[in-house]
């Protein structure tokens, strides 16, 4: 199962000018192998429905995009590792900012059988061994 990241969600939903139609054909094209999103990507989407959790799951219904995928111990054990690797290297001045949400979304990923998503390098650096799919 492909994890969708948040960004390739809201190029299609959005209809992105540059990315909604690619980022579409990589989702249809990677359908028949399962496509799903993290608990963490489910409540990122919250805005772009206006907080209405029904017509989110509508629209992922319809996109053919699990939401009820389940947070597993060993998706909190990647995302552990990775955080202090991410923690160490901002202390050591070798990383920028990185929001907590990408390092769960990697970790998700990373027990799954990839990542679509457009920022490939936000997640390797913190999880070398995964596969990642770009629009």
């Amino acid at each position: 199962m492909w994890i969708v990241d948040t960004c390739v969600v809201l190029d299609v939903l959005e209809y992105d000018p540059a990315f909604g139609r690619p980022s579409a054909e990589l989702l249809h094209k990677l359908l028949p192998q399962g496509l799903a999103v993290s608990p963490v990507t489910m409540v990122e989407l919250s805005a772009a429905f206006g907080g209405d959790l029904a017509e989110q799951k509508r629209f992922l219904d319809l996109a053919g995009i699990a939401y009820i995928e389940p947070w597993t111990a060993t998706d909190t054990e990647h995302a552990h590792t990775a955080w202090h690797g991410y923690v160490t290297a901002k202390r050591l001045g070798k990383a920028a900012k990185k929001p907590v949400a990408d390092i769960l979304i990697g970790a998700f990923a990373a027990n799954r059988t990839g990542l679509v998503t457009r920022n490939a390098r936000d997640f390797t650096r913190w999880f070398p061994t995964l596969k990642v799919r770009e629009p």
